[in-house]
């Protein structure tokens, strides 16, 4: 796995259709702490709208920015 520039790790997720990308932030959840993070890129914006119905506000915090036109960051933080 990558890291960012922030340190965190990156799960690239370019090509990939839901709900392979939801099942690999799934995956990834189950092995953090509360209080960690790391980025899923992904190249189709129904992964940014799919994430955000799955993961409930009160347990995980989805920060999402567009850095280039089709390509998502999203920044998955366990908070429960």
């Amino acid at each position: 796995m990558k890291t960012s520039e922030q340190d965190l790790p990156i799960i690239d997720c370019f090509g990939d259709y839901c709900p392979v990308p939801i099942i690999r932030i799934q995956e990834q959840l189950k092995t953090m702490q509360i209080g960690e993070s790391f980025v899923l890129v992904c190249d189709h914006s129904c992964v940014v709208s799919n994430a955000r119905n799955t993961f409930p506000d009160e347990k995980v915090k989805l920060e999402v920015i567009e850095p280039m036109n089709g390509v998502w960051e999203i920044t998955v933080t366990k908070l429960k």
